[in-house]
């Protein structure tokens, strides 16, 4: 990891040693890169994605409160569900009590159960991959949550209601033209190809299980989002940045505060993911447009070859927008362009810009290619330096 200049160190330390903090003083510094050392990333992330308050004297208290919040998120939304289906496991009385697995009712306890086992396999099946070119996501946490590994506790964890969903149910595949693939539950068992994450030991747990359980509270408190391919990709960062903060005092509550910053930051991008929004000025397809929109501001030649050769921004920008490029690049670039964002008062704004500047960056390759060759380009994009971008994206900014 780059290590950052002394001088830029000590202008972080003190503007966070501020009772008040003064945040344009701390958004200026951010949006040129934050220091890893002494865990400043992270401290400055939790109050640029509004969850540490500017008055340095209310931490205690805040934190306090949302990390006992979380705690009985736990307990009603996994802990509970889990002990009333150890309790209906362990009787036959299920069969003839007005609540059974087969109650077509809504309300049914037993349906919102199922329901959320779908989400929970999503899921699972996604944090499995998560950057797996890092060994991180598959060591234990050092600090595993002892609420939920707690042996007093006994109910169905998630681990175990993953395992007992792909071991008993067969596998069903629903592709988008509504062919149902059934495959045999032998098939289950082999769900994930040997390289992806082993589940650990009882008594210790993975970082990508704690990712998991973040994102199953987050689709129980958001039902009307729920959980989306991709979110995973949104949070991964984010639980990395505070799981390795070198103050084990702020890294021991990673979960609690990945969870409130990822819901934060979801409430300000969450628009992208729900589909019947996807036209409305405040979706993904209005983003999309505003990135050619600006590239025929700033550079019509280049706008006009993309429009000849019929490449749609929706072709790539999907990708970029919604995942705020955190599938174009090496985590740790993906977090040096997420200072940037969230240091800027409009910050997705800042991230048009940087699309833009990519596009601009990479012009003599596309002005020359075809259709293929530019599409290569566009969906692998070349250039890894994400200081030139951030530079270029600062340039169009200034230029408006």
């Amino acid at each position: 990891m780059k290590r950052c200049h002394p001088a830029l160190i000590q202008d972080f330390k003190v503007t966070l040693s501020e009772e008040n903090i003064n945040l344009k003083t701390l958004r200026d510094l951010c949006f040129n890169g934050i220091p890893f050392e002494g865990g400043i990333r992270a401290v400055c992330w939790k109050i640029l994605l509004n969850y540490l308050p500017l008055d340095q004297t209310l931490w205690e208290s805040s934190l306090k409160k949302q990390r006992d919040v979380y705690c009985q998120f736990l307990k009603e939304l996994i802990i509970q569900p889990g002990i009333t289906k150890a309790d209906l496991g362990q009787s036959r009385e299920d069969v003839t009590m007005e609540d059974h697995p087969l109650n077509p009712n809504p309300d049914s306890r037993w349906n919102t159960y199922f329901k959320d086992n779908e989400i929970l396999l999503q899921i699972d099946k996604d944090v499995r991959r998560l950057y797996p070119d890092m060994a991180f996501f598959q060591r234990p946490t050092e600090y595993p949550c002892q609420l939920i590994l707690d042996p007093q506790n006994d109910y169905e964890t998630l681990r175990r209601r993953i395992e007992q969903t792909t071991l008993k149910a067969q596998t069903v595949n629903r592709n988008r033209s509504g062919v149902t693939n059934v495959s045999s539950p032998g098939k289950a068992l082999n769900l994930y190809p040997s390289n992806e994450y082993e589940v650990l030991p009882n008594g210790s747990e993975a970082h990508w299980e704690v990712v998991e359980r973040i994102l199953f509270i987050y689709a129980k408190l958001n039902p009307g989002i729920a959980y989306v391919q991709g979110m995973n990709e949104i949070v991964g960062p984010i639980y990395y940045t505070f799981a390795t903060d070198p103050n084990s005092q702020w890294k021991e509550h990673a979960e609690a505060d990945t969870f409130f910053c990822f819901t934060n930051l979801m409430s300000e991008n969450r628009d992208n993911f729900i589909k019947s929004l996807d036209d409305s000025q405040c979706g993904i397809t209005y983003k999309m447009e505003s990135v050619y929109s600006m590239l025929k501001d700033k550079d019509l030649e280049l706008y006009l070859k993309l429009e000849e050769q019929n490449i749609k921004p929706q072709y790539f920008t999907f990708r970029w927008l919604t995942l705020l490029l955190s599938q174009e690049f090496l985590l740790p670039d993906v977090i040096r362009i997420w200072d940037t964002l969230f240091s800027d008062e409009g910050r997705f704004n800042f991230l048009i810009l940087v699309c833009c500047a990519m596009l601009i960056l990479i012009r003599e390759n596309l002005l020359a290619g075809d259709f293929t060759v530019n599409m290569r380009f566009l969906q692998d994009y070349p250039i890894s330096d994400v200081h030139t971008i951030l530079t270029k994206a600062k340039e169009l900014q200034d230029n408006s």
